[in-house]
């Protein structure tokens, strides 16, 4: 099994300036871009959002089973850095600092052309265990700031970075790259 570059057993807050450990405070750039998300899901009026649409979205059904791929992108984000702040420093650090860059960019254009989708039904077709997830997704995720799409965005990103790895096995790549 490979050996992770750093040991960080021996991190303490006091050695963060430290250049074996220098790259853990690109992670307070996550502090920052919860600290905005919560300000423009809550301080934007929603009815100030402008409507995001293509003739696409018609098409396209509610399913609920999409929750799994949805709930999965977020543990790709944090198994991403979790494995490239174990095993590889610089790919760390080039994935967070993409990800700092499109936080910022994505949230002043949020701010200054906030914008939403209306594709939510208001009623669920069915009722079980898949819809009352949702439901519970809706309440945490808006449907504001859709434009530009982090999850695009950081999925480009991790896709990028890990094609780019040498030591990813082919299978791995696949995967990431058709999800």
């Amino acid at each position: 099994m490979k050996q992770p570059v750093v040991d960080y057993r021996k991190f303490r807050f006091s050695k963060l300036n430290d250049p074996e450990f220098s790259h853990l405070k690109l992670l307070a750039g996550w502090l920052v871009y919860f600290l905005f998300y919560f300000l423009t899901e809550n301080f934007i009026p929603y009815d100030a959002c402008h409507v995001m649409h293509s003739r696409l979205d018609d098409l396209i059904p509610f399913n609920e089973f999409f929750f799994i791929p949805y709930c999965f992108w977020y543990v790709l984000i944090v198994i991403s850095l979790g494995y490239f702040l174990l095993y590889d420093i610089e790919n760390f650090k080039n994935l967070q600092k993409y990800i700092i860059i499109t936080q910022v960019v994505a949230m002043a254009i949020y701010i200054l052309f906030p914008s939403r989708q209306d594709l939510r039904p208001a009623v669920f077709p069915r009722e079980n265990f898949f819809t009352w997830v949702m439901g519970l997704i809706y309440t945490l995720d808006t449907d504001t700031g859709v434009c530009p799409s982090l999850h695009v965005a950081y999925s480009l990103a991790i896709f990028n970075v890990i094609v780019k790895d040498r030591d990813v096995h082919k299978w791995v790549k696949w995967f990431v790259g058709i999800f």
